[in-house]
């Protein structure tokens, strides 16, 4: 460390090492170019003399970089893995993901190319070439289903890299994600807030895979703000659905009237919460109208939807994934990062006539009033449904 406050720079530390000044700025900026005893040795030594960049400056840098004139955008790759090339575009929440990505993308001076990852005879290799081929160093991993999940073997070391949501879990890179356990949780307690208490879950067990659990987690953390008596257990059901894949169903068990309907009766809760495209047509055959006879919460808000629910703000998780990747590019950060790091993006809450607010119910006696975390059945009228048999 410097003895005296004078401020050390790049140029007091290219002359302590012999070398010259772009030399020391290329090294502290991970550049590739160097070798990697060199990067490590001039690293060292700035470390051990002081030398702390200028926030500044290095934002003047980054401005100008971004105010010249280009004749061409540098492309990011965007790499999906689908069982058909644009069928990702189907299911809405991905289809805004690649829009947000794509608008930011344009604001920082990029273009997103996209790459199916499914083609025929393409493998990690040859995927690699083609990005260096392109002139490609950003890559954005999304739409990446379950099923395909094994290592993307692609050459890391030339490769700044951040996921959109969990899969590949294969390298363990930069991740963007909506927040599904925090999106559960507001859900919930909107509906306390509302005054009901018996909440039933209708999950697709495939979401929930999708987001680590993460589902279910929310809403059995969310459960210990009723009484042990009026918790419901989650009725889960697995398959496909058509607008997420067109992979064969043969054998896989998809959402049942029977079971659904058996499982209404046994558990009689006031409010549901699922997703609509799921849920509705299965209530509708099985003769229950919402809410007359019993309330609903949809888990996935699309932009025009007009039921109580919570939008999931798809396309910020696409302009994060960018920003992120702009950063890690700027700084030269290429390959696996040694400790990756997972941004977490928050839902928001829209009031609709699916979930109209009853009466207030009376506190009783040791446990809260309405609208606290803990107890109390709600003293309003409890669900009319039909006879379910």
């Amino acid at each position: 460390m410097s003895e005296t406050n004078e401020r050390i720079t790049m140029a007091a530390v290219a002359k302590q090492a012999g070398v010259h000044t772009t030399t020391v700025s290329l090294a502290l900026r991970n550049h590739p170019s160097l070798p990697d005893s060199t990067r490590r040795r001039l690293q060292a030594l700035a470390e051990k003399m002081g030398y702390q960049p200028d926030p500044a400056l290095r934002a003047l840098v980054a401005w100008r970089r971004q105010s010249r004139p280009k004749k061409e955008s540098p492309p990011l790759a965007y790499l999906t893995r689908w069982d058909a090339k644009l069928s990702w575009k189907r299911a809405p929440a991905h289809a805004e993901f690649f829009a947000g990505a794509t608008s930011k993308a344009r604001k920082l001076g990029y273009r997103l190319e996209h790459f199916w990852l499914g083609e025929p005879l393409l493998t990690p290799q040859r995927m690699s070439g083609i990005l260096r081929a392109r002139g490609i160093t950003g890559v954005l991993i999304a739409s990446y289903l379950p099923a395909s999940d094994r290592p993307l073997d692609l050459d890391w070391s030339r490769f700044s890299a951040v996921k959109i949501d969990y899969f590949p879990r294969q390298p363990e890179l930069h991740t963007v994600t909506n927040d599904q356990r925090a999106i559960m949780q507001l859900a919930v307690r909107r509906i306390i807030a509302a005054g009901y208490r018996r909440i039933g879950f209708v999950l697709p067990l495939w979401w929930d895979q999708c987001a680590e659990r993460a589902w279910s987690a929310g809403f059995l953390a969310e459960q210990q703000a009723v009484a042990p008596e009026e918790r419901i257990p989650i009725f889960g059901f697995s398959g496909i659905p058509e607008f997420e894949s067109t992979v064969s169903r043969t054998g896989v068990e998809l959402l049942s009237n029977d079971a659904l309907a058996q499982w209404l009766k046994q558990y009689r809760p006031e409010v549901l919460i699922g997703h609509g495209r799921f849920v509705l047509p299965h209530l509708a055959a099985i003769g229950l109208a919402v809410p007359r006879d019993l309330a609903f919460v949809e888990m996935y808000l699309e932009p025009n939807g007009r039921a109580a629910g919570v939008r999931h703000n798809c396309a910020r998780v696409g302009e994060l994934a960018v920003e992120i990747l702009a950063g890690q590019l700027q700084q030269y950060a290429w390959g696996i990062p040694p400790f990756p790091t997972t941004t977490l993006v928050e839902g928001t809450w829209f009031d609709g006539d699916t979930l109209p607010p009853r009466r207030a119910p009376a506190a009783r006696a040791g446990r809260p009033a309405a609208g606290a975390r803990t107890g109390g059945r709600s003293a309003g009228p409890k669900p009319s449904l039909p006879a379910l048999s």
